[in-house]
């Protein structure tokens, strides 16, 4: 893309002028795929930046989802933005809330879909350890309701990680991460604007999960989209600008 960017520490995709809308993806980049959010925005007065996530790039220190929410807050800083919305999926929904709690004065408001954050086994469930190419073809395919969505080239992201020892190992510590990091008791604090974007069929973070974090944030809208599992941006693009335009438009955070 024309709008990627490269600037040593940091490299990241922009479109559009106006408000900020910060994503960031999950674990395996490939399984959150923002092309749709990236498109559709840049043309409702926001500014879509994403930023490449150094999930498997940092030290096994700062491999985790508190020193990842620290270089969120960072990358803020480096690109001179007062607040901005974050949007997350899956482990980037975590840090996009771990965020929250840590910098509230930088946050306009806060979407999450298919995040993690509250239930533990969503990390270890949905990354699969070693295997032949079909198991992991099986599994990155439950992460979406139609298991059609998870293409050659996702799989062989898929595989080539789950046959990369360091980025096992890493895949490993930031799943004990979000699980020493549940949010549960720190979430009723957070006052922040939070739209919850949720797949109905979400077999990584089921629907009981989107329903805990409705009822714990004191200032969230949820919504559904049906026929959809984990990726709800991906797997049903246009609904899911539709009910975050709408929620955008609720908050005032967008203009009519």
């Amino acid at each position: 893309m024309e709008n990627n960017h490269d600037e040593g520490k940091y490299h990241y995709y922009e479109a559009g002028e106006g408000t900020p809308i910060i994503i960031l993806h999950g674990l395996m980049g490939g399984l959150s795929n923002f092309d749709g959010v990236a498109e559709y925005f840049p043309k409702h007065g926001f500014k879509v930046v994403i930023p490449h996530l150094p999930i498997y790039t940092q030290s096994l220190l700062k491999t985790n989802v508190k020193a990842f929410a620290r270089w969120v807050k960072d990358f803020i800083t480096y690109k001179g933005f007062d607040r901005v919305i974050l949007l997350g999926n899956s482990l980037g929904g975590h840090i996009a809330l771990y965020h929250t709690k840590m910098y509230p004065e930088k946050m306009l408001g806060l979407i999450i879909t298919g995040s993690s954050g509250l239930y533990e086994s969503a990390m270890g469930d949905s990354y699969p350890r070693r295997g032949d190419r079909e198991y992991i073809r099986k599994k990155a395919g439950d992460v979406f309701y139609d298991p059609a969505i998870a293409t050659e080239e996702i799989v062989d992201d898929v595989y080539a990680m789950a046959n990369d020892r360091i980025k096992l190992i890493k895949t490993l510590t930031i799943a004990k991460s979000a699980i020493r990091h549940n949010m549960a008791k720190d979430l009723p604090k957070m006052h922040v604007p939070t739209g919850i974007i949720w797949g109905k069929q979400d077999g990584v973070t089921p629907p009981h999960v989107a329903e805990e974090f409705h009822k714990l944030l004191p200032n969230s809208t949820l919504y559904w989209i049906d026929k959809c599992g984990h990726a709800a941006m991906m797997e049903h693009p246009d609904e899911f600008n539709r009910l975050m335009h709408e929620w955008l438009l609720k908050t005032g955070l967008a203009k009519q």
